[in-house]
């Protein structure tokens, strides 16, 4: 457990307000919130003098009250949707913050959606009110001010000097240090309840129109207490904040968590920056979804491709020796005296200085979530002494609902953890994960909003989501349940059990499989962009780009190699027959990923359609 801070109730019976009232009465000079600003201005703060802003949790509050006034004036009203569209900055979170203790409810939208996307937001939440970050924001949301079917009536926009017609940040902010009176402040937050709405999150649309879920403070304040139980950190530890706000898992680990903790949030307003902010603060514990870990294997992979062999070598068997420890641990077995003598030997001299060049050495706790992470990448960074602990959950069960833990015996690397306190899993006859509890949301949005159920009476929510549940209690997914392949003779099959086992091989980055309804599976791979010109200039070929590399005749026949690999270990329903090596890699911004990096495969399908049918050419 992290914390052992006093809680000013029971979980069930608080809100999120009293956490920050807690935070800025016993803890006013702990920081709360750090973020770097290029003019030295944003939100106020002390520069420290290391290039972060950082506002203490007292400053954090006087900010959130004075916001609160200010969004009062705006006419926000308790029980109403503001939607933001903002990255990880100041003015988010403060803003979010600012609008629970006023009971409105925030909304926050992907920085990449379409505009068709937030028209549906905008529509279905019943907004009048969009705070957004700048021009670009503006160019999509400025139209629907305009458009009889949208309730949207005025833009905030944070941005400096970017709001024009619409209402300024910095006056919103100003208004409400006119208008800021405490006690109005103190009375409005606590007449919410723990009943009452939190936040409303909207899915990210792998299948189609993102829903809103609506979350309550009960369902949080119960996740982020269980979550908490689950973890072992020094008190305060830092959280870098850079996966979207509109995604739950950052919404618990960003802003919820650190509230309960009174831990302090650094954010990175540019995800591609994360890394370097990495290396910077040296964190002792980092999330990461399966992708993020992914490309950082890939980048360690590179610069190890580049080394002297001795060094490589040296390198190779120091992973042997970590990933032999954590076998022992993972097995609930005490670690033979003399493993854990090498494993402390090689750590010191082997791993650590490498692991300091990217800030990786004090890590305590990693972990990801939101889809299954190839065995194969759990167990490089095994290699290295860092365990990712995978869990499970969806935005419906206010996030996670399984978790591996980081003691001997609370872990099974491959699979996604055991159930959190007071969350209850049951596998359904055609094996769907039903899960039941407090922090399974009440229901989806309506348009008139309301709220539609999504349990059953007994109260059990079909997640979607196929599994198994070992005889330890640990649950192992499979797929999701409208993923799943059906062929045309019947057979099912996980197209992320293949996928994942093809990417195994360093050369290929992404892929997708595809077969349902037709005799056999195929494949579009596509090659990393850091590990194939690293693979290619290891072997003396000398090419521009990754066009050239995707149609070389060494990657090719490298290719075939890892697909035939691949399919020795599937069998014979689930083995690629065809497929097609790509060069450009997928991404949020071309459509083919969700914003935290999950596969659309039905824009893929679509978008490679005719490559698919070529591939079934003679079928």
């Amino acid at each position: 457990m992290t914390t052992n801070l006093r809680l000013p109730g029971r979980p069930e019976d608080l809100t999120l307000p009293a956490l920050l009232a807690r935070n800025a009465a016993e803890h006013p000079d702990l920081p709360a919130l750090s973020w770097r600003t290029v003019d030295g201005g944003g939100a106020g703060g002390d520069t420290g003098g290391d290039g972060w802003e950082t506002l203490t949790w007292s400053e954090a509050r006087r900010r959130v009250a004075v916001l609160a006034a200010g969004y009062t004036a705006l006419g926000v009203a308790r029980g109403e949707h503001v939607l933001l569209m903002m990255g990880n900055r100041p003015e988010h979170w403060l803003s979010d913050l600012a609008l629970v203790h006023i009971g409105a409810v925030p909304v926050t939208v992907y920085g990449t959606s379409a505009p068709e996307q937030i028209a549906h937001i905008a529509r279905h939440s019943r907004a009048r009110l969009a705070v957004v970050e700048g021009a670009r924001e503006l160019a999509r949301w400025a139209p629907l001010l305009d458009d009889p079917a949208t309730p949207l009536e005025r833009l905030v926009v944070a941005e400096a000097g970017e709001a024009g017609p619409h209402t300024a940040y910095a006056s919103l902010y100003a208004s409400g240090a006119r208008l800021h009176r405490p006690d109005a402040f103190e009375k409005a937050w606590q007449e919410s309840r723990p009943a009452d709405p939190l936040t409303v999150v909207y899915t990210s649309g792998t299948t189609g129109d993102p829903k809103g879920v609506r979350l309550s403070h009960r369902n949080i304040l119960l996740q982020s207490v269980r979550l908490d139980r689950h973890v072992e950190l020094p008190e305060h530890a830092e959280h870098v904040c850079y996966l979207p706000f509109a995604h739950i898992a950052e919404r618990i680990l960003g802003i919820y968590l650190p509230l309960l903790r009174a831990a302090h949030v650094r954010l990175v307003a540019d995800p591609a920056a994360v890394a370097a902010a990495v290396r910077e603060l040296r964190p002792v514990q980092f999330f990461g979804v399966p992708r993020v870990w992914e490309k950082l294997a890939a980048g360690v992979r590179a610069v190890l491709a580049g080394l002297p062999e001795e060094q490589r070598r040296a390198i190779e068997g120091a992973g042997d020796v970590a990933r032999a420890r954590a076998g022992h641990r993972e097995r609930g077995e005490e670690v033979p005296a003399a493993l854990e003598a090498s494993y402390a030997e090689v750590k010191e001299r082997v791993l650590d200085p490498l692991l300091r060049l990217a800030g990786l050495d004090r890590l305590a706790w990693t972990a990801s979530a939101t889809a299954p992470m190839p065995i194969e990448v759990v167990r490089f960074w095994a290699g290295w002494g860092i365990t990712i602990m995978d869990a499970w959950g969806l935005t419906e069960t206010s996030g996670v609902c399984t978790v591996n833990s980081n003691s001997p015996g609370g872990f099974r690397l491959g699979s996604v953890g055991r159930p959190i306190e007071g969350l209850e899993l049951r596998i359904a006859e055609d094996g769907e994960v039903l899960a039941r509890g407090a922090t399974v949301f009440d229901g989806y949005l309506r348009p008139d909003g309301t709220v539609e159920g999504a349990a059953d009476a007994e109260g059990w929510f079909p997640t979607g989501d196929i599994g198994r549940l070992d005889e330890d209690g640990f649950l192992w997914l499979t797929d999701r349940k409208k993923e799943l392949i059906i062929t045309s003779n019947g057979k099912n099959v996980a197209p992320a059990l293949v996928e994942n086992t093809v990417k195994e091989h360093p050369l290929i980055g992404q892929a997708l499989v595809h077969g349902d309804g037709r005799s056999y599976l195929v494949a579009l791979l596509v090659l990393d962009p850091e590990l194939a010109p690293a693979w290619a200039a290891a072997r003396g070929i000398e090419t521009t780009t990754l066009a050239d590399l995707a149609a070389h005749p060494a990657v090719l026949e490298e290719t075939a190699r890892a697909v035939e690999a691949a399919n020795a270990r599937l069998n014979r329903t689930e083995q690629i027959k065809r497929y097609r090596l790509l060069a450009e890699e997928w991404g949020p911004e071309t459509g083919e990923l969700t914003p935290t990096l999950k596969l659309r495969r039905r824009v893929v399908r679509e978008k490679y359609g005719a490559l698919i049918e070529g591939l079934y050419e003679g079928e």
